[in-house]
């Protein structure tokens, strides 16, 4: 039986898989930098929390996660011609006594069986919208480019930073990265817009991981996304993980399988809900291993993470997953 980090690289590569790679399990995840943990994390149904970049967020009950506050009042960015009035890089300079929690926890993870994993999260375009909502945003790449592109260029000068200093503690081998970069029918901005404004920062940081060590690069992005696909591989993602069913997943399979790998296809906003049930799960999983096949596909909830809103949703799914694996292997 091969491990689960053999398992995955046959998968991805199209060789020979003895099962599914089922959801997150090719990943150990390391959890608890000292740089990620200035920001504080909101508790779901409890009161807004500003994080290391002055961005309130609420995380309202029976919502997949927290999200930033936009009124006025709240808003960091509030005249982009002068973001640098209100914009402030959070520190990445911490002594090293500082990283050994982080230390302990990467030197605990089994690296013959999974990947050693970074997790960053919100991206670089998330960031943006972050500090200044999204429609001021969106408009903005229209109004004031030049402006966006300084900025963009330093929160992609934060990731840099980020980067350097997990990689020196913590060695990843692969690295999980959020970024949203549409609705579950459209991509947020045109792949002419991306091009410009998204992909030259996700090149300077996916390449300064790749040149320092780290193996595999999985973008989270649980929307439509299909048409970003090429600009996903120019950036060097491994994996586009979210891809929700909009996304006509065995056809990204069929045309893009060998160039980079797919896991999703089994959308939270389907099986994620209060009355759940088994069947429910079972028949969204064959669906879509049936559909995708056994290579470049990871059949997973399209959420950013392992785990689910409602209870048991995550586990029903891993189960159904592997009953896929007995009968399709």
């Amino acid at each position: 039986m091969l491990t689960k980090k053999q398992n995955f690289l046959e998968t991805i590569h199209g060789g020979n898989p003895d099962r599914f790679v089922n959801q997150y399990e090719y990943l150990g995840m390391m959890a608890g930098d000292p740089i990620s943990g200035q920001s504080k994390r909101p508790v779901k149904g409890g009161e807004p929390v500003v994080d290391a970049w002055g961005v309130t967020k609420s995380y309202p009950a029976n919502v997949p996660g927290a999200f930033p506050m936009h009124d006025m009042e709240h808003r960091v960015i509030k005249d982009i011609e002068h973001w640098k009035d209100y914009v402030h890089m959070p520190q990445t300079d911490f002594p090293d006594e500082a990283w050994a929690g982080y230390e302990q926890r990467a030197a605990a993870i089994d690296r013959n069986e999974v990947f050693a994993s970074t997790m960053s999260a919100p991206g670089i375009f998330e960031q943006v919208h972050y500090l200044m909502s999204i429609d001021e945003a969106l408009l903005a790449f229209y109004t004031n480019p030049d402006e966006m592109h300084e900025l963009i260029d330093y929160i992609t000068e934060y990731e840099l930073k980020l980067a350097k200093e997990l990689i020196k503690h913590g060695h990843p081998e692969a690295v999980f990265h959020h970024d949203d970069w549409g609705s579950h029918n459209s991509s947020f901005m045109s792949p002419e817009m991306f091009e410009e404004f998204i992909v030259p920062a996700y090149k300077k940081v996916y390449g300064y991981y790749r040149e320092n060590g780290v193996e595999l690069i999985v973008h989270h992005s649980d929307s439509y996304a299909a048409n970003l696909v090429p600009a996903m591989i120019e950036m060097g993602i491994d994996v586009f993980q979210g891809c929700v069913t909009t996304n006509n997943v065995p056809a990204l399979v069929k045309e893009y399988g060998g160039k980079i790998a797919f896991m999703g296809d089994i959308n939270n906003g389907v099986v994620d809900i209060p009355r759940w049930t088994p069947e429910l799960i079972e028949g969204e999983v064959r669906r879509a291993c049936e559909t995708n096949g056994k290579h470049y596909f990871i059949p997973c909830l399209t959420a950013g993470g392992p785990g689910s809103t409602y209870p048991g949703v995550y586990q029903a799914t891993t189960e159904a997953i592997d009953k896929m694996s007995k009968e399709m292997f």
